[in-house]
């Protein structure tokens, strides 16, 4: 019961954390989701901190891991939100931007998770 919760309480703050800097962020640009952008970029980097950081002992422990990366990085980033912007590119037409906004998001994600991880194994 104790693991739920720490995932429930994370998730829910990771949610939050999402909404607002989506809600300031988004509507900088039109056609560019940058809070999207942000947090999932932001949680692929958190995330890689904290898979290196639970690899080495007593860094953090399994409840740690589980409000933080589990939770809080699972409500942060949104997969499903990414898909639906990339759908109302694709309605709207704008394949470049489309292109664009994918491939960034993979690598950029990619490569901030390493170097998350990177920092963190030191």
């Amino acid at each position: 019961m104790k693991q739920m919760l720490l995932v429930f309480f994370g998730g829910g703050a990771g949610s939050l954390c999402r909404f607002l800097l989506s809600k300031y962020l988004n509507p900088l640009f039109s056609n560019v989701y940058l809070g999207t952008f942000t947090v999932n970029i932001l949680g692929c980097f958190f995330i890689g901190i904290l898979m290196a950081m639970a690899k080495k002992e007593g860094l953090i422990s399994d409840n740690q891991t589980l409000l933080l990366a589990t939770g809080f990085c699972g409500g942060f980033t949104t997969f499903s939100t990414f898909i639906y912007e990339n759908n109302a590119i694709l309605k709207q037409g704008d394949s470049l931007h489309f292109v664009l906004y994918t491939v960034f998001s993979i690598a950029v994600g990619l490569a901030a998770f390493g170097f998350g991880h990177w920092l963190a194994r030191g």
